[in-house]
This record gives structure tokens, C-alpha cells and sequence, in this order.
């Protein structure tokens, strides 16, 4: 393969500078948790877009803490000014684990947080560890959410300390099966409430 090298010349030559900048990632929202029952992004809610603007929308959640321990951490969207939080999805769900103990490990598909056609939150790390030095992080990636044509698609990978105390990283993926678009999405503990930050970005 031959190597393509620059000089004066070929970057003064350069008039469309928009093209090389595909793919940078604007914040748009950063939304601080404290004790709350749960976290969402509205579309033209405070500050928030979630609309044509960008074609992928990227959440980034860091140190999201359970109230009490074994809880699972989720997330739902709606359209327009629906509050159900209650789409229909289909997804998937495996992840790898390993103990502090360093006396189990294990990579394992993960029916019991999959969809098929459900109308729940879906799982994005389950039974995720309470103590004071526990959390979880990871990203939500939703691709093309004003769609009129197409299903939402959106793929997920977290790590968290898990309530047995082991390291369990989750990855889920899946569509929102609906040509509506999509104007809100919200992250839960399936129960008690939620604490840390959670990074809204838009990707050009």
C-alpha cells in the first residue's frame, strides 16, 4: 500500500475543510444525577436536540450508581410528546465476567435481558454492585433517530462492578422498531434511584 504524503502544496489545495471534520462529537447536554428516579433528554428541552442535526446521537455515562445493590441499568425512548417510554424493541445481549477472586470467568449470551418485540426498559448492565465504590460506565450509540423510513438501531457497551464483586463488561445492541422518530430517551435503575453523569453527544 502506498503512503500518501502531504505537503504545502496538497494541504493549501484543500477548499472543503467540512468533509475532514465528519465524525466529531458536539456535546450537547451533560446531565448531573443525584438521587434521582431517572435521567432524561427531551428534544427541545433544556438545551437538548435530538432531532435531524446529527445522524448519530452518543451517550456516554460515567460512575452510574444504584441506591441498593443488584439493580439493573437501563434505558427507553418515545416519540414525539409521549412520556410512556415504552417503544418496541428487539435486541441482544452477551457479556464476559471475571471475578476479583480471580477464581471464575465466563463469556455467555444473556437471555434474560434480550427482546424480542418487548415494550420494556431494556438492560444495559444488570445487577450492577451498590457499595460506595461501585458503579457502572459504558455508552448508548442511537443511529439516525429522526428517521421516517427506517427502524432505530442503537448498540451499547458497559463496564461494571458486579454484585458478586466481579468485573462484568455487557454489550447490547438492537432496533427500536418504529419509522416514528424518535424525540426523547431515558436511563433508569429498574428500581430505586439513580446518582452520576451521563454525556449527551451528537455526531456529525
Amino acid at each position: 500500500m502506498a503512503l500518501v504524503k502531504y505537503n504545502n502544496n496538497s494541504i493549501s489545495a484543500i477548499t472543503d475543510i467540512a468533509d475532514s471534520m465528519k465524525g466529531a462529537m458536539t456535546l450537547i447536554k451533560e446531565v448531573t444525577a443525584s438521587s434521582d428516579s431517572t435521567i432524561s433528554f427531551v428534544d427541545g428541552t433544556s438545551d437538548v436536540v435530538l432531532d435531524s442535526t446529527y445522524p448519530i446521537y452518543q451517550f456516554e455515562f460515567i460512575n452510574i450508581h444504584p441506591q441498593t445493590t443488584e439493580k439493573d441499568f437501563s434505558f427507553q425512548v418515545d416519540t414525539g410528546t409521549n412520556t410512556n417510554y415504552n417503544q418496541t424493541i428487539t435486541s441482544t445481549m452477551f457479556r464476559a465476567l471475571n471475578a476479583e477472586a480471580d477464581d471464575d470467568a465466563s463469556l455467555s449470551y444473556t437471555t434474560a435481558y434480550d427482546q424480542a418485540q418487548g415494550t420494556a426498559f431494556q438492560v444495559l448492565s444488570g445487577d450492577v454492585k451498590a457499595d460506595s465504590d461501585s458503579s457502572v460506565s459504558g455508552s448508548l450509540t442511537l443511529f439516525n433517530p429522526s428517521s421516517s423510513t427506517f427502524v432505530k438501531h442503537f448498540i451499547s457497551t458497559t463496564n461494571a462492578m458486579w454484585y458478586a464483586t466481579y468485573s462484568i463488561q455487557t454489550f447490547v445492541a438492537g432496533y427500536i422498531n418504529t419509522t416514528t422518530a424518535i424525540t426523547e430517551v431515558s436511563f433508569k435503575f429498574n428500581t430505586g434511584t439513580i446518582t452520576g453523569n451521563i454525556y449527551m453527544f451528537g455526531v456529525s
